[in-house]
Formats: structure tokens, C-alpha cells, sequence
């Protein structure tokens, strides 16, 4: 893992990077130790822009890591953003990616076709987007479009922060380019979802796609090797072992690079275990009012309402 280890050397160890508004402008900062306090850093007016894509593209440069630009502040006096408020472009999704969410979603009927016990788990992985703009923070509202859709589900899913370019890139090499990890909820409009077969639209209306609270570094965790839950309301609906994925994150890495050059920043999005709101019956999809909030061991708490 080189990318890990060069990155242990030029963080100092483990690390959690924040994108944040204060006085009125955004910035970025590593979290203490204790995740009470936040240390803003130098990078310029690129990180009022792009927020922690501007340290990851920096550090792919080979520039080192960047120093203090100002006094700690209390985590509780600052706005989070999203860490990557505006990705430099669509974000790589994983369709049915987990056994039993595989099996939940042929159920469901909501597939593009419908399909046997034998055919719910896919040979390859099922790869699609969101648009960047679809990018919203902690804290901030998912709408519900009027007159749009009635179908609005939730999907909490381990987010990969590539940190070093490559294509073709082999599983057993592919570590080495992540950066780390965040969380991110793949909000979808069920009914568009079927209506346009293509899953793009209903996976990128406005406000569909919640992430952070932060960037973890990939010493903060092992994404092979942690824990996903996500509660809707009080209600536990999701809980499942990242062991559990079908296509592990090596394999997803080398399949997109397999023709696509990966970039620092790319966000590859993992795919959710079971209990999204279609797997009940009746479906419990997302109402005014709710709220949804994810959890990912070594990653911390992402929780949006509904508006």
C-alpha cells in the first residue's frame, strides 16, 4: 500500500480532514484527536473553491502536506460542508452490491427486468453515476420534489476518495491509490429509477446525494473491514459488514480504470447493504419529516432531514 504509507508519513498519522464554512468562507482542516476541534490549513483559494479536493489534488502533486493556517476551532462553532462539496465530475456508483440487497431489489420489482433466484446476483459489477451537483452537506435537507416523485429511498454506502491517478489499474495495485473514505447517501427516486431504466436521473435529482461528515485517510479505517448502519427516524433499517460486498474495493478500482483513467478526487460510492425502503412491505420510502443518519465505524455520523 504505498499510497498508504506515503500518506502516513505526510499526515503524521491518522487523520480526518474537514471541509467547513467560517466567517463566511469555506475552508479545510484536520480534525484533533478528539474530533472536537478542527486546525484550518493552508491551501489558498482553491480550497474555498473545491473544499478537500484541493489537498487531495495538492498531495498527488507530491506537495507536501500543508501546514497550519490559523489557531484550532471548536468544531461546534463551525458549518460542515460536504468534503468534497463539488466533485471534479460524476461520482462512480455500485449497483447490487450487497448479497442481500441483491436479492431485496429483484424482489422488489423495481429492476429493469425482472428476474430468478438465480440471476439477482450480477457476474460483474453494476456500474452508474450521479452528477456532482446532486452534492449536498450534513445537516442539509433532502427534498422531496413535488409532483416529481413519491418513491424517494435512502441508501447508505462506504464512499472510496481515489488520491492517485492510474488506468488499468490491477486489484492487487489498487490500494495505492486510494486516499481514503467517506460516507454517502445514494438517494434515489424509485419510480424514475424504473420509468427511465438508465438509473442516472433518478439517482441525481437536487439534494440526492448527502455526503461526509469528513474524509477519513485510509490509516483511519479499512474499508475491507468495517461496519455500515443507517436508521431512519429511531428506526435501525441498515447494518452490515463491509466483508459483505460481492466486488471488493480492489475490484471495483480496477474495473472502472480497465478503460477509464481514475483521478485524484474521483469518488467511487460502494454500493448499500439491505433494509433500503423497498425491501419492506409495503415500501417505507422517505417522508417529510424524517430523518436519516449513517454510520460507518472509523468514518463518524452522517445524518440529513427531509423536507
Amino acid at each position: 500500500m504505498v499510497l498508504a504509507i506515503a500518506t502516513t508519513g505526510a499526515l503524521g498519522g491518522n487523520v480526518k480532514i474537514a471541509t467547513y464554512w467560517w466567517a463566511g468562507r469555506r475552508h479545510v482542516g484536520q480534525l484533533s484527536a478528539d474530533g472536537r476541534d478542527v486546525v484550518p490549513l493552508a491551501l489558498g483559494d482553491r480550497a474555498h473553491a473545491a473544499g478537500a479536493l484541493a489537498l487531495v489534488e495538492s498531495m498527488a502533486s507530491g506537495a507536501p502536506f500543508p501546514r497550519p493556517a490559523g489557531p484550532a476551532l471548536p468544531l461546534s462553532a463551525v458549518k460542515l460542508d460536504a468534503p468534497i462539496p463539488v466533485p471534479r465530475r460524476n461520482i462512480f456508483c455500485v449497483g447490487i452490491n450487497y448479497r442481500a440487497h441483491a436479492a431485496e431489489f429483484a424482489a422488489s420489482g423495481f429492476g429493469n427486468e425482472p428476474r430468478s433466484p438465480q440471476q439477482e446476483v450480477p457476474e460483474h459489477p453494476v456500474i452508474f453515476s450521479k452528477v456532482p451537483e446532486c452534492v449536498i452537506a450534513p445537516e442539509a435537507p433532502i427534498r422531496i420534489p413535488e409532483r416529481l416523485s413519491s418513491s424517494i429511498d435512502y441508501e447508505a454506502e462506504l464512499a472510496v476518495i481515489i488520491g492517485k491517478a492510474g488506468s488499468a489499474i490491477a486489484p492487487s495495485r489498487a490500494m495505492e491509490h486510494v486516499w481514503g473514505y467517506t460516507i454517502i447517501n445514494d438517494v434515489t427516486a424509485r419510480d424514475l429509477q424504473r420509468r427511465h431504466r438508465q438509473w442516472l436521473i433518478g439517482k441525481s435529482l437536487d439534494t440526492f446525494g448527502p455526503m461526509g461528515p469528513w474524509l477519513a485517510c485510509v490509516n483511519e479505517l479499512d474499508g475491507a473491514h468495517t461496519r455500515v448502519r443507517c436508521w431512519v427516524n429511531d428506526e435501525l433499517r441498515q447494518d452490515a459488514p463491509t466483508e459483505d460486498l460481492l466486488f471488493d474495493i480492489p475490484t471495483l478500482i480496477s474495473t472502472i480504470s480497465a478503460g477509464i483513467t481514475l483521478y485524484p478526487g474521483d469518488i467511487i460510492a460502494t454500493g448499500t447493504p439491505s433494509g433500503v425502503g423497498i425491501g419492506f412491505d409495503p415500501p417505507k420510502f422517505l417522508r417529510r419529516g424524517d430523518r436519516v443518519r449513517i454510520e460507518i465505524d472509523g468514518i463518524g455520523t452522517l445524518s440529513n432531514p427531509v423536507q
